[in-house]
């Protein structure tokens, strides 16, 4: 069975490996099938994850949808994060942009009432604010939406998802005690979110979630010159132009550096649930072997101070969005 850990002050006891469902949400990833999801998702739980991720924009609740139909029977043993997109759709925010415009109350309720009803349940364990801006730290705004969030019962704990590789975006915030949780991306390649924001989560007993661990599929050794990808498919874009031979080289020179014949994806995993700020890392899983695969992680436990000394040789400063 798979290890638990605290949530940070949000309480929860959760699986230190969840479930991540972007993957699931339809055809943005190109091997996305809802009869393999939900039979992942099955196994998932069968083998002590319960913790699931997921988010309002993900297939435009296909995928909260989805795991309502694997929750069915299950009561409340399954703990469901979810996210609120901003109502500008402005991704991440521009400077200068006030909350009311991203997430005015109306929207709030709005966004958090249509996850309910996706997901079949009375209450949402976290609700996550998808974007941020830190000059959002001490809006009035913030405060009156997670009191009618907690205050009528719509979600027992509020969090953030940091813009992606902008960690330090959340710490202002996080100092003010309003936020239980933060979201963030944390792999081999990016250590950006241990450099400042871990500290002041470990400070203030706030919950983390490593999203990305494998940097979109980069650090499961799958991807290579020759990778094709569908053009409605994302990573379509992420690893455009000579992205797939840069990885394909580090991938062989981190190899080359372990020495080691555990999967990639394992020692990926690994990695994540080796720092002590990380209460739970989130994996995509679209199909059982994936999920059989990702839950070998937590009996394996933590690297050894020596392997993350040459894990931390690997890291990756680059322009993650080309286009």
């Amino acid at each position: 069975m798979i290890a638990k850990r605290r949530l940070g002050r949000a309480r929860l006891l959760v699986s230190e490996v969840g479930f991540g469902a972007w993957g699931i949400g339809g055809r943005i990833w190109q091997d996305s099938d809802d009869h393999a999801s939900l039979e992942a998702l099955a196994r998932a739980f069968e083998l002590g994850v319960n913790f699931v991720d997921t988010a309002l924009i993900y297939g435009q609740g296909h995928s909260e949808r989805l795991i309502a139909k694997a929750l069915r029977g299950r009561g409340d043993s399954i703990h469901v994060a979810t996210k609120m997109p901003p109502k500008n759709m402005i991704w991440p925010p521009r400077p200068g942009i006030p909350l009311r415009e991203a997430f005015p109350l109306r929207h709030v309720k709005k966004c958090t009432d249509e996850s309910l009803r996706n997901l079949g349940r009375d209450s949402i364990d976290l609700q996550q604010f998808h974007v941020w801006n830190s000059e959002w730290a001490n809006d009035d705004d913030l405060n009156e939406a997670i009191e009618w969030l907690k205050g009528k019962g719509k979600a027992r704990f509020v969090g953030i998802s940091a813009n992606d590789h902008q960690p330090a975006s959340v710490i202002s915030t996080l100092r003010t005690g309003l936020i239980d949780c933060v979201q963030v991306i944390y792999n081999i390649f990016d250590l950006s979110a241990a450099d400042e924001l871990f500290p002041v989560c470990q400070q203030f007993d706030v919950g983390v979630i490593a999203r990305v661990p494998f940097d979109e599929g980069s650090l499961t050794g799958t991807i290579t010159p020759e990778t094709t990808f569908r053009a409605e498919d994302w990573r379509s874009r992420y690893f455009a132009g000579g992205r797939k031979q840069e990885v394909w080289e580090r991938v062989q020179a981190l190899r080359r550096d372990l020495g080691e014949e555990e999967p990639l994806a394992r020692t990926a995993l690994r990695f994540c649930l080796s720092h002590p700020a990380v209460s739970t890392v989130i994996p995509g899983m679209r199909k059982p072997i994936h999920v059989e695969e990702n839950a070998a992680a937590s009996a394996a436990g933590p690297h050894s101070p020596a392997t993350l000394a040459i894990l931390a040789r690997h890291r990756w400063s680059r322009n993650f969005y080309p286009w």
